[in-house]
C-alpha cells in the first residue's frame, strides 16, 4: 500500500517546461506549476533533522531564477559590494555567484528588484527550494541519481586552506527542470528560520515563526558530496556573510499566508526560579571523589551526541549549580559537532544528563568557553563558529545569560570573519580594569601559538591586539614576538597589569632540556616575550590551567609528562619532607606572580582504583603515584574556594588547603 501511495505522489506531480522569462536585471525566471512531493529524507545521526519524511503540497504556481544571483545582478542593487569580489580570491568575474552576503542583503535585494518592477520577489521558502530541487526525482540527487557527475564537484572535501575556483552560474547541466546548481557551486539562503520537521502533511509551508538561525540549501565549492543531496539541510547565523553563500530567488503572486508560519514549541520543564545562594567556606583541607559530568552510557540514543567527547568548560552559578559544556562529535573535522551540556545542581552528587547546549546546524562548532562575570551577574558563553568542516576559519560569537545558564540570547558575532585566530579557548577571564580577555588558538595545528581578545565594554566589542602571519612563527628564549607561544594556552594578569601565559609545544631548551613556554606582555598582549618555565612540556591530548584563584595565588594544572608511553614523571615532596615520583595531572601554586612555584602536588587523593577520563584518555590508573595522564582541562573555582577541575570527562574537587596540606 505505501508504495502505491508513493507512486501516485510520484505521478501525481505537475512537471516544468513552461517558458522562460528574463527580467530587468537579465535573470532567467522559470515557471514552476503546483505540485505535491515528498520532502526530508529518512535519516538519523547527523542528518536526523531531515526526518521525518513528509508530503507536503505546492499549491500555487510561482517562478524561480534558473541561476544563482550573480556579482553583476546583485551589484545594481549594491554597487559597493564590488570591493568584495577577490575576497580570498573568490567570485571576481561579473557571471560568478555573489557571496558574502547575508540574510539581510539577500531580503533587500528582493525587496529592492520588487519595487523595480511591480512584482513581488522574495527567497524561496525551504519547502519550495526543495521541491525545485528535487524535481520529481526521489533519489538523493536530481541529477546522476545516486551519485553526482564529476563535472559537477568542485573542492567537495574538507578544505583547510579554501582554494579558489570558478563560482560561474549555467556551467553545468540543469536538472529536468531547467533549474542551475542547485547541488553545489554556493550555498543558498532559504526565507524560514530553521526549526524540526513534523510528521503531518502541509501546503505552502514556511518555517518556524521564530529562531536562532535562516535556512541555507544546495551546498557549496567547499563541501562534501554527501552534503550535496537534495534532503541535506544547513543554516546559518542570519548576519553571516561567508564565501560559501549566496541566493537565488523566486517570484509570487501572493504573498505568504501567516497561517503557514508554525510556532516553536513551548518547553515542557519550567526554568526554576532564580535564587542565590549562600556559599559556605571551610578551613578545612578538602579533596572529594571524582565525579563524571559526561555521562556517555545515552551515546546514539540521544539525538545530539556522538561518540567523541570532549574540550571542556565550565563555570560555578549564582544559584549554587555548576554548569559545564564540551563537544561531541564523531570525527572533529565534522559538520556534525555539536555542544552539550550538563549541570551539577546544588546539593546533588550527580551530573545530570547531557543536553543540547548550542549548534548552527551544519556547522563545525570547535573551541567552547564560559565565564561568570559576578559584577555584573552575567554568565558568557564563547564559541567558535565554521562556515563549514574543520576548524581552521571560525568565527567567533557570543551569548549571555542572566538566569543560571538556562535560557541564552541569541549568539551574535565577536569576531564575524571566518579566519586564524578564533579557536576558543576555556579560560576567559577579568582583568582589574573590568576587561574581558578570552584567549584562543592561533593556528589550526598542534604547534604555531595562542591569541587573545579583549573587550572593554562588557563584551559588546572584540578587537585582538594579535597579529597573525601565514608563516609559522619560531619560539626563542628571549625572544619576542606577537602572539603566544604554545597553543590552548592559559592566560592570567599579574599584579603589575602585565600578562602571562603558558602553554602547549612550542617549548623553549635550556640547557639539555625543553621546558613549557611562558609569555610575558608588558603592552596589553601586543608584544610578548618568551621564557622557559620550570616545567614539563605537554603535548597531543592534553591542555593546562593557569588561573589566579581566590586567595591571589596562581594556579598552574598541568600533566608530568607529555607522552603516556615514555613517562621520566616529576619529583613531588611529601609533608614529611621525603620526595617520591609521580606521573600524570599536578598542580602546581605559586604566590609571588609565578616568580616560583613552591607547592606542586599530584592530583589523587592516593586511593587505588580505575577511572575513564573521556576524550583521547580512556581508561587509567589512579593512585598515590599516579593521577590523570592527560586531557583537555577547564576550572572555575566557586565564592566557597573550592576548585572545580574538568578533564575530558572527570569532575574533580579541592581547595587550597588541600594543595598546601
Amino acid at each position: 500500500m505505501k508504495k502505491l501511495i508513493l507512486i501516485y505522489y510520484l505521478f501525481a506531480f505537475v512537471l516544468t517546461v513552461n517558458a522562460q522569462q528574463l527580467n530587468s536585471i537579465g535573470l532567467e525566471m522559470v515557471d514552476i506549476k503546483p505540485g505535491r512531493f515528498l520532502m526530508g529524507d529518512y535519516a538519523y545521526g547527523e542528518n536526523k533533522d531531515e526526518s521525518p519524511t513528509h508530503i507536503v503540497n505546492i499549491s500555487r504556481p510561482f517562478k524561480i531564477s534558473s541561476t544563482e544571483i550573480s556579482n553583476a545582478q546583485y551589484e545594481q542593487f549594491d554597487p559597493a559590494h564590488r570591493q568584495l569580489r577577490r575576497k580570498n580570491g573568490f567570485s571576481t568575474e561579473d557571471d560568478e555567484a555573489v557571496i558574502y552576503v547575508n540574510y539581510q542583503d539577500a531580503v533587500n535585494f528582493c525587496e529592492w528588484l520588487s519595487e523595480k518592477e511591480g512584482k513581488q520577489y522574495r527567497l524561496p521558502t525551504e519547502a519550495e527550494w526543495e521541491y525545485v530541487c528535487k524535481a520529481g526525482t526521489l533519489t538523493p540527487y536530481a541529477i546522476g541519481d545516486r551519485v553526482l557527475p564529476k563535472e559537477y564537484l568542485k573542492n567537495q572535501d574538507i578544505i583547510w586552506e579554501p582554494k579558489p575556483v570558478s563560482l560561474k552560474v549555467k556551467q553545468t547541466k540543469p536538472n529536468a527542470w531547467g533549474i542551475y546548481d542547485m547541488h553545489g557551486n554556493v550555498e543558498e539562503w532559504c526565507l524560514d528560520w530553521y526549526g524540526k520537521y513534523t510528521v503531518s502533511e502541509k501546503t505552502d509551508p514556511a518555517g518556524y515563526e521564530k529562531g536562532l538561525y535562516r535556512i541555507t540549501r544546495g551546498g557549496s565549492h567547499g563541501t562534501p558530496v554527501r552534503y550535496l543531496r537534495s534532503s541535506n539541510r544547513s543554516a546559518l547565523i542570519p548576519e553571516d556573510k561567508t564565501l560559501y553563500t549566496g541566493f537565488r530567488i523566486v517570484e509570487v503572486t501572493e504573498k505568504l499566508k501567516p497561517a503557514s508560519f508554525i510556532s516553536e514549541p513551548i518547553p515542557k520543564n519550567g526554568i526554576p526560579k532564580a535564587s542565590i545562594f549562600k556559599w559556605n567556606v571551610t578551613d578545612k583541607p578538602v579533596f572529594m571523589e571524582p565525579l563524571t559530568y559526561l555521562h556517555t552510557n545515552n551515546a546514539g540514543k540521544n539525538d545530539f551526541m556522538y561518540h567523541h567527547n570532549h574540550c571542556p568548560a565550565a563555570t560555578w552559578l549564582p544559584n549554587g549549580d555548576l554548569l559545564a559544556i564540551w563537544f561531541s562529535t564523531e570525527d572533529e573535522k565534522g559538520r556534525e559537532m555539536t555542544i552539550l551540556s550538563s549541570r551539577l545542581k546544588v546539593g546533588e552528587q550527580k551530573w545530570t544528563d547531557p543536553e543540547l547546549f548550542f549548534k548552527v546546524p551544519d556547522r563545525n562548532m570547535t573551541g567552547s568557553s564560559l565565564f561568570y562575570d559576578q559584577q555584573r551577574n552575567v554568565v558568557y558563553h564563547m564559541n567558535g563558529v565554521e562556515a563549514t568542516g574543520t576548524w581552521q576559519n571560525l568565527a567567533m560569537v557570543k551569548r549571555e545569560s542572566k538566569d543560571n545558564g538556562y535560557t541564552w540570547s541569541k549568539p551574535e558575532f565577536a569576531n564575524p570573519e571566518h579566519e586564524l585566530g578564533n579557536q576558543v579557548i576555556a579560560g576567559m577571564f577579568k582583568t582589574k580594569e573590568g576587561w574581558l580577555v578570552q584567549p584562543c588558538d592561533a593556528t589550526p595545528k598542534v604547534r604555531g601559538g595562542s591569541v587573545i581578545h579583549i573587550s572593554k565594554d562588557n563584551g559588546k566589542t572584540w578587537s585582538s591586539p594579535s597579529v597573525i602571519s601565514n608563516q609559522i612563527p619560531v619560539f626563542k628564549q628571549g625572544g619576542e614576538g606577537t602572539i603566544i607561544a604554545g597553543i590552548h594556552a592559559g592566560v592570567v594578569q599579574l599584579q603589575n597589569g602585565d600578562l602571562m601565559a603558558f602553554g602547549r609545544d612550542d617549548n623553549i631548551k635550556a640547557g639539555n632540556n625543553y621546558y613549557m613556554p611562558m609569555s610575558l606582555s608588558k603592552n596589553g598582549g601586543q608584544t610578548w616575550t618568551y621564557h622557559a618555565t620550570e616545567f614539563p612540556p605537554i603535548s597531543s591530548g592534553q591542555r593546562l590551567i593557569l588561573r589566579r584563584l581566590n586567595e591571589g595565588a596562581l594556579l598552574l594544572v598541568s600533566f608530568t609528562d607529555a607522552s603516556v608511553t615514555d613517562r621520566k614523571g616529576m619529583q613531588f615532596t611529601r609533608k614529611d619532607g621525603t620526595t617520591y615520583t609521580g606521573y600524570g595531572m599536578y598542580a602546581a601554586v605559586s604566590f609571588d606572580d609565578g616568580k616560583t612555584w613552591p607547592v606542586k602536588k599530584l592530583i589523587t587523593d592516593g586511593k587505588e582504583g580505575f577511572l575513564n577520563g573521556g576524550g583521547f584518555t580512556g581508561y587509567f590508573k589512579i593512585n598515590a603515584q599516579y593521577a590523570e595522564p592527560k586531557g583537555y582541562l577547564a576550572a572555575t573555582q566557586s565564592p566557597d574556594n573550592m576548585i572545580h577541575l574538568f578533564s575530558s570527562a572527570l569532575h574533580y574537587r579541592f581547595n587550597m588547603k588541600w594543595l598546601m596540606d
